[in-house]
């Protein structure tokens, strides 16, 4: 059957996902929003994926794909998969560095084959190095780069981020170098090796606390909720919970403080500065909590931001797909699964005005694909069928 398009932004596009896990299928998740054919190229043997196949996370990250399973170790397996090289534009991998060259798939050898194609590499922490040969996973990322060191309470110890912000990271890193090379291309008819890491995605992310060492030498220390330099920033206690404020400037200081009742705080030596607010969160914190502990989180949300003062509830997951901007942004999108029914996951959050992404299909059952795109590049039933009593394909 004709494949559903998501768009039609990346149409001309053909994408290779070898990637598992999370990096990689972030990436090549990208492409299939936005109408690519991206290609999941599975292994044919047997399937270590159990019931999670099936599961909300398997199910969000590989939607609008294709599969195909292909043995790369096997000689009739791998040259499927070159043949299916010369018709792409793209692959994306995340094993570790050493194994698309013991594979026999690393970029000089795809370039022979195709010199237009764009190899994306996503590893732990580079494709060389002392840590090459390391396995990467978003939590030893996130404490490598510096993250769980500015994450949490001081005196509490390090702490991750509540979500996989350095693999997520880096899946959109490699995004956004794929789609630098297919520009590039344009002009030079050749692909090139793109490559993100874990470790350097979660420097990324860190931003103006890395810059903080970097060009003042400053160790950026836990400070909880409070933002690390620009007070009052914070989650303040309410009468019924908790609800975040950044009143960062002296502008929007000074509307919190008549917002609230305590013009008189303008005045206090302690907070006359944005250094002196920086210096004295705690005592600031103390005289704001005083205040906000008064009424509920809905009516201070809504007194505050008629002020003209930042501030939001802080969600639990189930309300935050309650939420009307959020159910207005259509956060949530539902498709039909032949097995598990109607299903619903995140949608792409990249809006374009003519040519938006969209999610059309749910993800494919293993090799569900696999004759339809061996058809396409020319092989007869005959011959899948013997590849597949070989074992080079599912």
């Amino acid at each position: 059957m004709p494949r559903i398009q998501a768009s039609s932004a990346l149409s001309r596009l053909r994408v290779l996902d070898l990637s598992r896990v999370r990096a990689g299928p972030v990436c090549a998740r990208h492409f299939a929003d936005f109408g690519a054919d991206v290609i999941k190229v599975e292994t044919a043997g047997d399937e270590d994926l159990g019931g999670a196949r099936h599961g909300s996370d398997f199910q969000n990250l590989h939607r609008n794909k294709r599969s195909i399973a292909i043995d790369l170790k096997s000689p009739a397996g791998k040259n499927v998969f070159l043949t299916l090289v010369r018709t792409a534009d793209v692959v994306i991998e995340n094993y570790r560095p050493d194994v698309k060259d013991r594979l026999g798939i690393d970029y000089a050898s795809l370039r022979e084959i195709n010199p237009r194609i764009i190899l994306a590499s996503i590893s732990g922490f580079g494709q060389d190095g002392p840590y090459r040969d390391r396995p990467g996973f978003d939590q030893i990322a996130q404490g490598l780069c510096g993250i769980m060191s500015v994450t949490g309470f001081a005196g509490q110890g390090p702490m991750r981020a509540g979500a996989a912000v350095a693999d997520v990271t880096a899946g959109l890193q490699a995004a956004l170098g794929i789609m630098t090379a297919i520009v590039e291309r344009e002009t030079t008819g050749e692909g090139q090796w793109v490559q993100s890491n874990l470790l350097q995605a979660g420097l990324t992310l860190l931003d103006f606390q890395a810059a903080r060492y970097t060009m003042d030498g400053q160790v950026p220390p836990q400070v909880g909720n409070d933002h690390p330099t620009s007070m009052p920033t914070s989650a303040y206690r309410t009468a019924d919970g908790f609800i975040n404020v950044a009143a960062a400037g002296s502008a929007i200081w000074k509307r919190l403080c008549d917002a609230i009742g305590r013009p008189d705080l303008m005045s206090d030596p302690r907070f006359a500065s944005a250094q002196g607010r920086a210096t004295h969160r705690t005592a600031l914190a103390e005289e704001i909590n005083a205040v906000l502990a008064s009424r509920p989180s809905l009516e201070w949300v809504e007194s505050l931001n008629a002020a003209g003062v930042p501030c939001g509830p802080i969600h639990a997951m189930g309300e935050v797909f309650a939420d009307a901007q959020v159910r207005h942004l259509n956060a949530a999108v539902a498709v039909e699964h032949p097995t598990l029914g109607t299903l619903n996951i995140l949608n792409q959050a990249i809006k374009l005005s003519r040519t938006p992404g969209a999610v059309v299909t749910a993800t494919p059952e293993r090799g569900e694909h696999s004759d339809e795109i061996l058809g396409e590049i020319g092989l007869s039933a005959a011959q899948v069928a013997e590849l597949r009593a070989s074992g080079a394909i599912r």
